[in-house]
């Protein structure tokens, strides 16, 4: 799906116990979803990385691509196109034509957890993969958080601690080198539908985000 060097975690991934036995639960009750770690989606050479937390039980991991298939989704998809991120229309499925030109997208565990919750022995555990998605960018300039938990992982993965770093609405973090080259972190609060009913992040607010990730990553 990706075309990326890095190894994606196996369909079977035995890693996290309590997700191995949710995963198999869903894949009796929905057998025809994805059920299955989710890959991430868009060029390897991309500038910035957007990073999830998990992904949702009737989005990604029905679907098999992330933020597709529930309302995070909607309103992820359509910024990135309106800010020329990506080209298409979104439609809520994985063969809609949408493509990402200027980015890529990544959750920081690969399947669906319980509740939308992964524990912390789950994001040590899949960790390697990011770590390794990671290294395998070239070009990467900036990682645009959606969430605090996506924020301390992208943290943990260039070697920072999270306590020093903290996440903050559309904040930029200069956390240091990778390869050679500087690596931001940029934050958003995460464009969950939760947040958008209450309030907590508008459409423009999530815009504004999108802007101050493609502005440090020189897009």
């Amino acid at each position: 799906m990706t075309g990326s060097p890095f190894t994606d975690p196996p369909r079977d991934c035995p890693r996290c116990p309590r997700l191995v036995a949710f995963r198999t639960e869903a894949r009796s009750a929905n057998p025809d979803w994805w059920n299955s770690p989710v890959p991430s989606f868009g060029p390897i050479s991309a500038p910035l990385l957007v990073l999830g937390l998990a992904p949702g039980m009737g989005g990604a991991n029905r679907t098999g691509r992330p933020f597709t298939g529930d309302w995070a989704g909607d309103l992820l998809y359509k910024i990135l196109v309106e800010e020329d991120l990506a080209s298409g229309h979104y439609d809520r499925r994985p063969d809609d034509g949408l493509t990402l030109t200027r980015c890529r997208i990544a959750n920081a565990v690969r399947c669906v957890p319980p509740q939308n919750k992964p524990i912390g022995q789950e994001m040590t555990a899949c960790r390697d993969f990011l770590v390794d998605e990671i290294a395998d960018m070239p070009n990467l300039r900036v990682i645009f958080t959606l969430g605090r938990i996506a924020h301390e992982a992208a943290l943990r993965v260039l070697g920072v601690k999270p306590s020093g770093v903290k996440f903050a609405h559309q904040a930029v973090h200069d956390v240091g080198a990778l390869g050679g080259k500087s690596v931001n972190v940029v934050n958003s609060y995460h464009c969950s539908r939760y947040n958008t009913n209450t309030g907590r992040l508008t459409e423009d607010m999530f815009r504004d985000a999108v802007r101050t990730a493609k502005h440090a990553a020189g897009l």
